[in-house]
């Protein structure tokens, strides 16, 4: 269980959570980019979190690291294959009806939508709409970035 304060967190729990976050992503994105170069260009976008930006909530330290981390991931290589033709950026969800949001049993669902300045929880088709706006033409000149749907939970 990935949950808990930092000093109660057993390095195997750090191990799977960053060999699921991060080592995977970085597996994946090795494998992705070659053959990207070999065709010329192509679009990455990795899965973030805005807990990989802010961490609102006690007990989630090795999560949000390892969001972070893949924030910082992203950013990186898109610098160092930007001019090969490849895009590559971070998508990072907040407070969507999901299973494992739902399965966190943090607060009421309802409660944490209102929370929001949308005033609800979002929807898994808002964040598909955003990766395919990132993975399309339409966002040709979005290089390196981590686009948060989230309500507007980061600006509040």
């Amino acid at each position: 269980e990935p949950r808990g304060l930092l000093a109660e967190q057993s390095d195997a729990c750090f191990d799977q959570v960053f060999a699921v976050n991060l080592r995977a992503l970085f597996q994946a994105m090795k494998a992705q980019v070659r053959l990207m170069l070999d065709q010329g260009g192509g679009v990455i976008v990795n899965n973030a979190s805005v807990s990989g930006v802010r961490n609102p909530n006690p007990g989630f330290a090795l999560y949000s690291a390892s969001k972070a981390a893949v924030i910082s991931l992203t950013r990186s290589a898109a610098m160092e294959y930007a001019a090969q033709g490849l895009r590559i950026n971070a998508l990072s969800p907040g407070r969507i009806v999901t299973p494992m949001m739902l399965g966190a049993k943090l607060a009421d669902p309802e409660a944490v939508g209102q929370s929001l300045p949308i005033k609800r929880m979002g929807r898994p088709e808002e964040v598909a709409d955003a990766l395919l706006w990132l993975a399309s033409d339409a966002a040709a000149f979005v290089v390196g970035q981590n686009i948060c749907v989230d309500g507007g939970f980061l600006a509040a």
